[in-house]
């Protein structure tokens, strides 16, 4: 069974760093595409950044230049290195996948709060 676990959120000032893992697990399988969706308090879930297999980066306009998504593949980790954070950043974050066991399914983490305040 294939999970995604994410990490590493937490209260920031504004200004701050923070850095989310995602961590797959569940045997053998593999990966299309992963990435970072966040939901603010009253709000949706919207895409903050994608990954896919090929090296492929996007992000959205709003956290361009201040977010990056990178990888560790020996460890099935993907990460969100969040910089200059400001309150509008505030959410929980889940880490998504597109990742193939018997086909191509859909993945999400149970979310990680980030919380940015002075």
């Amino acid at each position: 069974q294939v999970q995604l676990v994410e990490s590493g959120g937490g209260l920031v000032q504004p200004g701050g760093s923070l850095r989310l893992s995602c961590a797959v697990s569940g045997g053998r399988f593999s990966i299309y595409r992963m990435g970072w969706y966040r939901q603010p308090p009253g709000r949706g879930r919207e895409m903050v950044a994608i990954s896919t297999s090929g090296g492929t980066t996007t992000y959205t306009d709003s956290v361009k230049g201040r977010f990056t998504i990178s990888w560790d593949n020996a460890k099935n980790t993907v990460f969100l290195e969040m910089n200059k954070l400001e309150s509008e950043d505030t959410a929980v974050y889940y880490c998504y996948g597109n990742i193939i066991v018997r086909g191509v399914a859909e993945y999400w983490g149970q979310g990680t709060q980030v919380t940015v305040s002075s």
